[in-house]
């Protein structure tokens, strides 16, 4: 007596709707899971959190403007409430970016939401006197413009304050400590665990062949504070990270040539995205 076997090979696997979801890659196999998997989280709590509030504040202020200035805030913070309230962004999702999860199937968290700076200045002055100067790290508020305070808390720590976009915040706040010290050519430094910013840099002084001075190198690996999406309205404000390290290194190379950093206060910024940029600024902090 025989028994048939049914071929197996040949029935579809079974999958479940969870296995229907989102595969290895990101992406929805099944067009009946297409939508739902376009509306899958992909924005961190912290992300969501800061998107409803600013996003409020703006729509509200928008409204208030009644004109068409106004009508693009207000589309702007609409967009950034929709994105707070379902935790899903488009453009993390065409990019591969998860900041919902500890990990990225595509790329490393601290790649794509971080922020790799270089920087360099080349300053007439010896690589003793700049060490000394930045060393001393309650001198830093003197030129670095987006910084309030460094309190010295011992030989290797310090806290920071510094300014930050109104809608953000205006104000973080973090302890850090140096993880190498070579004087008169380099300090290294990160950020410690439960403050405003995570980050970590070093800062380096090369004498310049021909006695041209010091070449001053600034290397920083920075998460802005509420993720992208902060680091999108620092750049909407004239505030992104490179732009103040840039602008931070000609103030100290100005201000150890000639003692003193020169104003641009009263000069003009710029008529549309100027005008743009205070608009929303005036509107988040009234």
């Amino acid at each position: 007596m025989s028994t048939s076997v049914p071929d197996l090979s040949q029935q579809q696997p079974f999958s479940s709707p969870r296995d229907n979801s989102v595969n290895q890659n990101g992406a929805c196999p099944n067009r009946n899971w297409q939508k739902s998997c376009r509306l899958r989280q992909n924005v961190g709590n912290g992300e969501r959190i800061a998107s409803t509030s600013a996003g409020a504040i703006l729509l509200l202020q928008g409204v208030k403007r009644r004109d068409l200035l106004g009508a693009i805030i207000a589309a702007f913070g609409a967009g950034l409430v929709y994105r707070g309230a379902t935790g899903h962004c488009s453009m993390y999702q065409s990019l591969g970016i998860d900041t919902a999860s500890k990990t990225n199937s595509t790329t490393p968290p601290a790649k794509t939401a971080g922020t790799h700076i270089v920087q360099s200045f080349l300053i007439n002055k010896s690589p003793e006197e700049l060490y000394s100067y930045w060393r001393s790290f309650e001198n830093l508020p003197r030129f670095m413009t987006h910084l309030e305070s460094v309190q010295i808390l011992s030989e290797e720590r310090s806290h920071w304050t510094a300014k930050a976009p109104s809608i953000i915040g205006g104000q973080i706040e973090w302890d850090a400590e140096i993880t190498a010290d070579e004087p008169n050519s380099s300090i290294a430094w990160r950020s410690l665990p439960g403050g405003g910013v995570e980050h970590h840099g070093s800062i380096r002084f090369t004498r310049a062949p021909g006695d041209r001075g010091t070449k001053v190198q600034v290397m920083l690996d920075y998460q802005p504070p509420a993720g992208q999406i902060g680091r999108w309205v620092a750049k909407l404000f004239g505030e992104e990270p490179d732009q103040q390290i840039r602008e931070d290194l000609r103030n100290f190379k100005r201000i150890m040539e000639t003692g003193e950093i020169p104003t641009i206060e009263g000069q003009s910024r710029g008529k549309c995205l100027g005008k743009l940029r205070r608009t929303i600024e005036s509107a988040v902090t009234s």
